[in-house]
């Protein structure tokens, strides 16, 4: 049986992980007691029995626990931005990376919440040629507010949300714009424009594109057959054809571990919108860590997931 260690269980996405493998008969979880959650002896200890480790830290606190871990044996999946472009680390994107990559991985970042769907979007149009590494992309992105941690949580919970709605990264320098350029395969950052909803969780990621922009012209058909080719047979992507309504609402998947990708167009004035939905807290964090988690311990892809 697999030792998994959570290191930041009482977090959103270590909680949400840890409800996953809930119940399980292939994975043993091990946990700290409360008191000794901070405790750098323990930690040390649990991090170094584990299989694989589960990092749900904050980006430095990530760094240290994996300084901890001194033996060539025990796996880290780190779900903080630590390590999405680091080197020696497999991006935890089976779609994206290749399901054998992850499996194999000593060390796996898990991806971004709007990472996910802006990458799954374009780095397969970007591989099969259809939109140029070079091309500047944008791209507007909604989430739920468990996206932004506890605090973010405690403030709408709370009632102290002063909007519905909040734009935020005006400055530009949002954390996930590096891993959805390099891992999409682009040379230029896409320009990011974020924004949070009151609603606990759900994402909606959105490409927009000139299609007479791109080499070829490509029909809205030939973007979406680009797509469905790359994720043929996933049990977790799927790129649906036949949506006819004119809104798609943002809990689509909230509380599921899928991703809806969309290709919606006018063709006579040569425009597209790629969409992708799916919940922030599922396949954007604690299904995308359950997914690698059982590749790399391998186990059925799609155990303890909520499709």
């Amino acid at each position: 049986m697999t030792k998994i260690f959570v290191d930041g269980a009482a977090g959103t996405t270590g909680l949400e992980i840890r409800e996953r493998l809930a119940g399980r008969h292939d994975v043993d979880v091990m946990l700290l007691a409360e008191d000794k959650r901070k405790d750098a002896d323990a930690r040390r200890e649990a991090l170094n029995a584990a299989d694989i480790v589960i990092l749900c830290l904050p980006d430095e606190a990530a760094r240290e626990a994996v300084s901890l871990i001194d033996n060539d044996t025990t796996r880290v999946i780190d779900a903080s931005t630590a390590h999405r472009v680091a080197p020696g680390w497999i991006y935890g994107f089976p779609e994206i990376s290749g399901r054998d990559a992850v499996a194999k991985a000593m060390r796996a970042s898990n991806p971004g919440c709007y990472s996910t769907g802006f990458i799954a979007l374009v780095a397969p149009l970007v591989a099969a040629a259809l939109i140029p590494s070079d091309y500047a992309l944008t791209c507007n992105a909604v989430s739920g507010y468990s996206g932004g941690g506890k605090s973010m949580i405690a403030e709408f919970e709370r009632g102290g949300a002063p909007t519905a709605w909040r734009s935020y990264a005006l400055k530009l320098n949002h954390k996930h714009v590096p891993e959805m350029r390099e891992r999409s395969g682009l040379t230029i950052a896409p320009l990011f424009a974020p924004a949070v909803v009151n609603l606990f969780s759900g994402m909606i990621v959105e490409v927009p594109l000139h299609l007479e922009r791109l080499p070829g012209t490509p029909s809205a058909a030939t973007l979406r057959d680009a797509l469905s080719t790359h994720y043929s047979g996933s049990p977790i992507v799927s790129v649906v054809g036949d949506y006819d309504e004119g809104t798609l609402a943002i809990e689509r998947l909230a509380g599921t571990d899928r991703l809806d990708l969309f290709v919606f167009a006018d063709e006579a004035n040569r425009q597209a919108r790629l969409v992708a939905a799916l919940d922030n807290l599922g396949k954007g964090a604690a299904g995308a860590a359950v997914q690698t988690l059982n590749l790399m311990a391998g186990l059925p892809e799609i155990e303890g997931l909520r499709l």
